[in-house]
């Protein structure tokens, strides 16, 4: 057991330059800041680097900006093109084969032809109107100059697999050519002959989708949604920060740091993603992180100078002791989220690397941030830090004090600990059983983006009514093992011998099949049954991996395939991040075991810990489930339901919020640990330590909230889940796990819960 010192009975025990910062404590580094007493120990690294920053503000603040000049530089020396991620799977191999040819590719395009009123029940083959939109566009596409590289129309022959099944419909096929450089003159001509047929003809209805109008249409959504966010997160944040520490200048040293790390980081990914895949979902979550982490260490540093200075402390010493407990507990917290976010190196997906390195490099300059250039910047501005005050808000927040709600709600728990933990447990086991019903799925392009919101999307709804997986078929690439070209007479054959297979598969295979030759291989395209990635669909891929292309390729001697598209992709994707998911959560919560262990010098304190996190994970998974698996709430939140939830969601989730949870564990367990340590009773020092932390800890938890919470007014469907994910699992988190569960948990535990495990010994005083 720890040797702890005793506390005058009823007092409060305050932080002193000799005493605040004890050791053994969570905030321990054994060293102050500056010149200490005589007989105190040394100061350990964190603490002497703060200590280095506030004696030389200036040099460390210089630093600090050129660091972040250098870094944003280095991103002009990007040269070439980024890096490229490879799918995982089969569908990565079928891109690699792609990918090998020097000829151009294409990009097939889909037009579907109906009459405009929908009452009119007349047939395609019947209806001289439609048949006469129809010539027109397939001519027009034929007169534009080197735009197209094949049209299939239903007036032609087999004209018949292009016509729908109920016999109103046509769809017409375009493949439009590279280069890269050309492309948008090419597909720019497409768009301008269809809608030249539009206007010639006003009494039929043309939609186009395909590879290109679908990925422009969501590429752009994404852009706006993320506009969006960026607009509206950044002044709600601000507001908060205004609000918690009632003053311009506090509440903006906060976002500065913020803002100079995210800044630092892209500069440095612009030259690491000449090697490491990077886009622009990672960039999107890597700023999320970022403004998190950043504003949530600036936070933790600044309440705790104030508190220390309104303890009656100068600076100089206000500085050392924050250093030596919130300094350590930031640089914990950021080994934390590092160490957890390594972890999807685990899965082998390519994506996830560019991930990985973003968030690492984003909370390590963070970390350096709090502990070199924050503590230079606190001291150079010394009382004008409280400038700016708000009127009626700057007075009564620039004295930080206990929260007297939060520490009546913990004293209220450790005097019942057994039956208030095992109800608030038992509310969240609650709310977390509908997880165990969670269905991986990735949204579809047509269920990405309600209705209304883009002209593609909708077309792509229409056109998988009449026509399943036309807009999303799947590519088939067949190459010749020893590279010579593909387009031989045997292989076309075993491609019209498709069609046989399809009409045989009980309508898992669809019309149109189409063929081209991509230099030296040959892609076909096969639209699929079911919702591109729902359960029907992946079946309708498994019969066309094992049953169709075996069969009709099987004969063909020197051929090699592989299949791809918007349904292999996902299917691929979620295939092995479900089976490295257990090694995943292995690492993760083995390392963030060893390191509370080592932070802490307890065993108890990270069994404790994980337990906890996974309560408040496991309910955000079953709100998940419940609110957009299961349909609640769409006309709220804007969505339609897809019956599953993305396969990425929950592995980023458990990674992230295990990560970001143990910020505010880590400082409550640490003035727990201080009041403890001080000489508290283990009931007292739980009340006193939730009733000191709860005040920085509810304002970071706010701001991540509302962050995420802007989210649920984005468009795509994956935004919304992320937003109600995190935010709840944050609000969870900072509430009914830190507020009762936490409490609960220590007051049970008692002296217990500072018992040192054998191999890490005691710091002693």
């Amino acid at each position: 057991m720890l040797p702890r010192s005793k506390s005058v009975s009823g007092s409060t025990p305050q932080s002193t330059p000799d005493s605040a910062p004890m050791p053994g404590g969570p905030g321990d580094t054994g060293l102050p800041l500056g010149n200490a007493p005589a007989g105190t120990p040394r100061p350990g690294v964190i603490a002497a680097l703060a200590g280095w920053s506030a004696r030389h503000r200036t040099l460390a603040i210089t630093g600090w900006l050129t660091l972040v000049v250098l870094a944003v530089l280095c991103g002009t020396l990007a040269t070439g093109d980024a890096a490229r991620a490879v799918d995982p799977g089969e569908s990565g191999r079928a891109q690699q084969l792609l990918d090998a040819q020097d000829s151009d590719g294409s990009i097939p395009e889909n037009v579907l032809i109906q009459p405009q009123d929908p009452s009119d029940t007349g047939q395609f083959t019947g209806n001289p109107e439609l048949r006469a939109a129809t010539q027109h566009l397939v001519t027009a596409l034929r007169q534009a100059p080197g735009a197209i590289r094949e049209v299939g129309s239903p007036l032609e022959e087999h004209g018949e697999r292009r016509v729908s099944e109920d016999g109103r419909s046509g769809l017409v096929t375009v493949s439009v050519p590279g280069p890269d450089d050309r492309y948008e003159a090419h597909y720019a001509a497409v768009v301008k002959a269809i809608e030249q047929v539009r206007r010639d003809h006003p009494r039929v209805r043309l939609s186009q989708a395909g590879d290109r109008s679908l990925s422009e249409a969501v590429n752009e959504e994404i852009k706006d949604d993320l506009t969006r966010a960026e607009t509206t997160s950044l002044p709600l944040t601000l507001l908060i920060l205004l609000a918690v520490f009632g003053s311009l200048i506090a509440a903006g040293i906060p976002l500065l740091l913020a803002a100079t790390t995210v800044a630092a980081t892209f500069g440095l990914l612009q030259l690491v993603g000449q090697w490491v895949p990077f886009n622009s979902a990672a960039s999107a979550i890597v700023l999320l992180i970022g403004v998190a982490v950043g504003i949530d260490y600036s936070l933790f540093y600044l309440r705790r100078v104030r508190e220390e200075r309104a303890a009656g402390h100068p600076l100089r010493d206000a500085l050392r002791i924050t250093a030596r407990t919130s300094g350590h507990a930031v640089v914990a917290s950021g080994l934390t989220v590092m160490i957890c976010m390594t972890g999807l190196l685990f899965t082998g997906v390519d994506v996830f690397k560019g991930l990985t390195v973003g968030t690492v490099l984003v909370v390590g300059l963070a970390v350096l941030g709090s502990v070199t250039v924050l503590p230079a910047l606190l001291a150079a501005l010394g009382e004008r830090m409280d400038g700016g005050r708000i009127p009626w808000l700057g007075r009564r927040r620039i004295v930080p004090k206990d929260s007297r709600f939060w520490g009546r709600v913990a004293g209220a728990v450790v005097r019942r600990p057994v039956r208030t933990g095992a109800v608030a447990a038992a509310a969240l086991v609650v709310v977390a059983l509908p997880a165990f019903g969670l269905r991986l799925q990735d949204a579809a392009v047509t269920a990405s983006l309600p209705p209304g919101v883009s002209a593609a999307v909708d077309a792509a709804s229409a056109m998988q009514q009449e026509f399943p997986g036309a807009a999303t078929a799947a590519r088939v690439v067949i190459s010749r093992t020893d590279g010579s070209p593909a387009d031989t007479p045997e292989v076309r054959r075993a491609v019209e011998a498709l069609h046989g297979q399809a009409a045989g598969s009980g309508g898992a295979l669809r019309e149109p099949i189409t063929a081209e030759p991509v230099g030296g291989v040959m892609v076909v395209r096969v639209p699929l049954a079911g919702a591109v990635t729902d359960p029907v669909a992946n079946q309708a891929l498994k019969t066309l991996r094992e049953q169709a292309l075996p069969a009709v390729l099987g004969s063909v001697q020197g051929v090699e395939h592989a299949v791809s598209g918007k349904t292999a992709i996902p299917h691929d994707f979620a295939e092995q991040v479900n089976s490295r998911t257990p090694a995943v959560f292995a690492f993760v919560l083995g390392l963030a075991f060893l390191l509370l262990a080592v932070t802490f010098r307890s065993w108890t304190i990270p069994l404790v810990s994980i337990l906890l996190n996974l309560l408040s994970i496991g309910a955000a998974y079953g709100a998940l489930a419940r609110v957009f698996q299961d349909g609640h709430l769409e006309s709220l939140l804007n969505f339609n339901s897809y019956g599953g939830v993305v396969s990425w969601l929950p592995l980023f989730m458990f990674i992230i919020l295990f990560g970001l949870s143990m910020d505010y564990h880590i400082f409550i367990l640490g003035r727990i640990r201080e009041r403890w340590l001080a000489g508290a009773e283990p009931h007292r020092a739980v009340v006193e330590g939730v009733a000191a932390s709860a005040g920085v800890v509810s304002s970071a938890a706010l701001i991540m909230t509302g962050v995420f919470t802007v989210f649920l007014t984005l468009s795509a469907i994956e935004y919304k889940m992320l937003g109600l994910g995190m935010a709840l699992a944050i609000l969870i988190d900072a509430t009914v796990v830190r507020g009762v569960l936490l409490p609960a948990a220590m007051s049970l535990l008692g002296e217990r819960a500072w018992a040192a495990p054998r191999h890490l010994p005691p710091r002693r005083p």
